[in-house]
């Protein structure tokens, strides 16, 4: 375990956020897991912990704002394959190696025995939460899916096309590059879906993920990673089908407006009808602000101790 990293202040009610780094011995290498250990005084120790896994170019530190909410509980969130401290994992890609990877993160833990985890992801990590849910469900107390999971209807085109029509400027900046790290700030600050939510939590997520030196800084996804995993989500039906498979108890939480902050999100109350688990929206928040609003995350905090 590596030395703690700055804690970021907290917030009137919230808890004071401390993050620490685990490296889990993985195929290929090690995967970096950011840890939140929450307060023994709270019972950390004695409730389940969560294991979070973000979408497809963010990494685990997008879950700030959430484990500010959760002082009763020990908080993992790897940064997937071929992203930020991971990014040097080598191929294959794709979901089915982020489900191996968690497995290994889950024995690392020593969470073999009935003291099973809660599992949460969001976006591309639903997918693969669901994926490891209906393959391994003797290791979860429970599942939550937050607007991802539950399969979507592919645009037509390429992989690069379908990719740049679902996440649009997430793809592109992977070919982008910054002249310094206060370009790259800039470059989230300004995101429709963001900017009414930059501050630290949002800042720590965006700094971890950019590496390289100036002038010429650069996300560190690996963009090979981003297409195979995304033409996964996108047309691997044992994936897109797995939600039907969650044989523990589960939830879909969405968000009602879209990656841009478009009024038409990824799930609306039509598709969702035939949803294999209970859904329902959390209310004004887009795809990305349904982890950062301060109403979104007394939600998701809710939904973790159901």
């Amino acid at each position: 375990m590596n030395g703690d990293q700055s804690p970021a202040p907290a917030r009137p009610g919230e808890h004071p956020l401390e993050v620490r780094e685990l490296r889990v011995p993985v195929q290929g290498g090690q995967l970096a897991v950011s840890h939140w250990p929450g307060d023994t005084a709270h019972g950390a120790d004695d409730a389940e912990p969560v294991v979070a896994l973000h979408g497809i170019t963010a990494n685990g530190r997008v879950f700030d704002a959430l484990a500010r909410r959760l002082p009763d509980r020990h908080l993992y969130a790897p940064d997937l394959r071929g992203r930020a401290g991971s990014r040097r994992l080598p191929g294959p890609y794709g979901l089915g190696a982020h489900v191996r990877d968690l497995i290994a993160l889950l024995d690392h833990l020593g969470r073999t025995g009935p003291r099973r985890v809660v599992l949460l992801g969001h976006s591309m990590g639903a997918f693969t939460a669901a994926l490891a849910a209906a393959h391994h469900p003797e290791r979860f107390r429970r599942v939550l899916l937050v607007d991802g999971g539950l399969g979507i209807t592919a645009p037509p085109g390429d992989i690069d096309a379908q990719l740049d029509a679902v996440i649009g400027p997430a793809m592109r900046r992977l070919d982008m590059t910054f002249p310094d790290r206060d370009a790259y700030r800039a470059f989230f600050a300004a995101h429709p879906a963001l900017a009414a939510h930059w501050g630290e939590d949002v800042r720590g997520y965006v700094d971890r993920d950019l590496v390289g030196e100036p002038p010429a800084m650069r996300s560190s996804c690996v963009k090979a990673a981003i297409r195979e995993d995304g033409a996964d989500v996108l047309g691997n039906p044992d994936i897109t089908a797995a939600a039907h498979r969650i044989d523990v108890p589960a939830e879909l939480l969405w968000a009602e407006r879209g990656l841009l902050d478009e009024p038409q999100g990824l799930y609306d109350e039509h598709r969702v009808a035939g949803s294999p688990v209970p859904a329902r929206p959390v209310p004004d928040t887009n795809h990305y602000s349904i982890l950062l609003a301060d109403h979104a995350t007394r939600a998701l905090a809710r939904a973790v101790r159901t």
